[in-house]
């Protein structure tokens, strides 16, 4: 039984895709980017109904334009992603790099976050407080467990068991996240 055009396509493109990853690492510069392209040649070809397998007259220049056409769709697409990016940084404000530093949130996002930390307060106020004291220094001044320790001066072990005893109580009082 002879294979069908689409199983020539994918022998062709099995045969040659050493060839392929080259090719597109050479245009685009990467190759992490050309084997993307290439998996994603593989891709189109699997997909591809059997009828329009057989319309292909040569195989190895086809398999090119597919990884080309692949290769300007991404292009073109940074483009748009990059022009969209800049048109949302314009019209939200200021901007260092073209990055947007004000951000502030919705309405909706403020009321939650105030809900959500005036459940974090409250179920502070029954920790007892050395653990609220390991658990500022770890997690709002950002110390180690070790730094912690030493700034309290109790054992490491004794201050991931604060910070962990106040992050359990948070978790069942307030939920994640």
């Amino acid at each position: 039984m002879t294979p069908g055009p689409k199983a020539e396509l994918l022998s062709v493109y099995l045969d040659r895709r050493p060839a392929l990853v080259r090719f597109f690492t050479t245009r685009t510069g990467s190759q992490d980017r050309a084997e993307d392209i290439v998996q994603d040649i593989y891709v189109r070809l699997q997909s591809m109904p059997d009828e329009a397998a057989a319309g292909v007259q040569s195989p190895l220049p086809f398999l090119y334009r597919i990884g080309g056409n692949l290769m300007l769709d991404a292009i073109r697409g940074g483009r748009r992603a990059t022009e969209r990016d800049k048109a949302w940084t314009d019209a939200s404000g200021a901007a260092v790099d073209g990055i947007a530093v004000v951000d502030a949130p919705s309405p909706e996002d403020a009321a939650w976050a105030r809900l959500k930390l005036d459940q974090v307060a409250a179920a502070l106020e029954g920790v007892p407080a050395k653990a609220r004291e390991a658990f500022r220094l770890h997690k709002i001044d950002g110390l180690t467990h070790a730094e912690v320790a030493a700034r309290m001066g109790v054992s490491r072990s004794s201050a991931e068991k604060y910070v962990s005893t106040v992050l359990a109580r948070l978790l069942e009082q307030v939920g994640w996240p």
